[in-house]
């Protein structure tokens, strides 16, 4: 049965609101990371060094074409979401149809562009001979299905958007069952290998699709049948909030490549315990990694409705959630660090740097929760742009000049020093522009246009249903 529009958020708890949407979504990014570690772990089990280092390089450009589909989702929240909190059912329902409709024609041109230039797009990222070819024929599998992981996005974000965090967790635990049933019966029973592999991850992401767009449409009705008319004029507010999302995410592996160059300075035993440091922080800190998209629709719900009392209120919770997470999750690190260091054999250099990172470095975890609470303020009140220059000032000069300073005081441990206060300054930047933002919504390019939307929606809207 459909759902009548409740903006859910405007009302109750906003402290309970945060909490559920965060844990649900962090829920449904534990399972996309098992994934990833189901893969290499069976890949590895093949014993051939070629095939894991081919996958590695297929998802590095794999990473490029999530970037689209991740902005595309951002932009599906907010514009739903404020549009849910107006009231404007229809608004919502069309703002949802036209981005479906975006990222369905990325999945397919992204496609078209890349498969034909695989050789040199590998070669860029230093892939050669028989490991470039491996992670070519991984890929002629994989990226096809860009048309499938960016429908499932958006209609996960348009799930939240109504406030659905359940239903929106029940995508990504569907995909992740399909892919740790098939890949061992595609890899090693059937013999496939690493497109085994490929081919699981195929299943997983049609699984993913069916399990985000079925309650989208039955419980919400959230998609209408797209119109060229109306496809055309919300581009412009799709691709606003889109764009800048897109580029803030490609500024993350930036920084990474930056931290992981000065730490191979230090030896492979420092890259190893970063690699550990790597694998930890998405299980332990999935919580954090998710308030972006988990608060998103609460800002958007508030904002569009007018109530920016409670979008204040959202962003000192949210600011609250993240203290108090960390806080004990970086205790249950420092308690545990000795059988967390044993688990992975880690030994001398590398057992220090985890140390490091299981001890003080644990709780600049709730900076990089700023910020990703910031992010989400910006890219739902009408500021996406600034969540770029943010990721991107976090992740270059927030980064390199520290970690230079930090290598050159400390060694390998600087590093990782270097880095978190980095952190520390952007997160205090960011929730400062935030504050502002909060305070002066007249400010918003969008605020105006969105106000008024609904008396021209509804003219429009009659042309298209012509």
């Amino acid at each position: 049965m459909a759902h009548t529009t409740d903006a859910h958020f405007t009302h109750g708890s906003l402290l309970k609101h945060v909490s559920v949407m965060s844990f649900t979504a962090s829920i449904g990014l534990m399972a996309i990371f098992a994934v990833d570690l189901v893969d290499i772990i069976f890949i590895s089990m093949l014993g051939q060094e070629a095939l894991a280092a081919a996958a590695g390089y297929a998802s590095t450009l794999m990473f490029f074409a999530s970037a689209f589909n991740i902005g595309l989702s951002i932009a599906a929240g907010a514009l739903v979401s404020r549009a849910i909190g107006a009231g404007e059912e229809e608004d919502a329902r069309e703002f949802a149809t036209s981005v479906a409709v975006f990222s369905v024609l990325i999945g397919i041109v992204l496609p078209l562009l890349m498969l034909p230039n695989l050789e040199y797009l590998l070669g860029l990222i230093g892939a050669k001979g028989d490991v470039a070819e491996k992670a070519a024929n991984y890929l002629w599998i994989i990226l096809p299905t860009t048309v499938f992981s960016g429908l499932s996005m958006t209609a996960v974000a348009v799930l939240r958007a109504y406030g659905d965090g359940q239903r929106a967790m029940y995508p990504s635990l569907a995909g992740g069952a399909v892919n740790a049933v098939l890949d061992p019966i595609f890899i090693f029973t059937l013999g496939m290998g690493l497109e085994g592999a490929a081919w699981a991850t195929f299943m997983a992401r049609i699984a993913t699709l069916l399990f985000a767009i079925y309650p989208a449409f039955i419980q919400y009705r959230a998609f209408a049948i797209p119109r060229p008319q109306c496809v055309l004029r919300d581009f412009t507010e799709a691709t606003r909030i889109a764009i800048p999302a897109v580029l803030a995410t490609v500024a993350t592996p930036v920084g990474a490549a930056i931290v992981t160059r000065e730490m191979a300075k230090y030896g492979t035993d420092a890259v190893a315990g970063m690699a550990v440091i790597g694998r930890l922080i998405p299980v332990v800190f999935a919580v954090v990694l998710a308030l972006s998209g988990a608060i998103g629709p609460i800002i958007g719900q508030n904002f569009g409705a007018g109530r920016m009392d409670r979008v204040k209120e959202t962003f000192f919770d949210g600011i609250t959630f993240v203290a108090i997470y960390v806080v004990a999750a970086a205790l249950l690190l420092f308690v545990f660090r000795e059988p967390i260091a044993d688990l992975f054999d880690a030994t001398g250099e590398t057992r220090e740097v985890l140390f490091l990172f299981c001890g003080p470095l644990a709780l600049a975890s709730f900076f990089n929760g700023a910020i990703f609470v910031s992010n989400a303020s910006f890219n739902n009140l009408g500021h996406p742009s600034y969540s770029t220059w943010v990721n991107w000032g976090r992740n270059t000069i927030g980064t390199l000049p520290l970690v230079l300073l930090g290598g050159a005081m400390f060694g390998a441990k600087g590093v990782l020093i270097g880095q978190a206060l980095g952190g520390v300054v952007f997160a205090a930047l960011a929730t400062w522009m935030s504050l502002r933002v909060i305070a002066n919504p007249t400010d918003s390019p969008i605020l105006p246009h969105f106000r008024y939307r609904h008396q021209r929606m509804h003219v429009l809207c009659h042309r298209c249903h012509r």
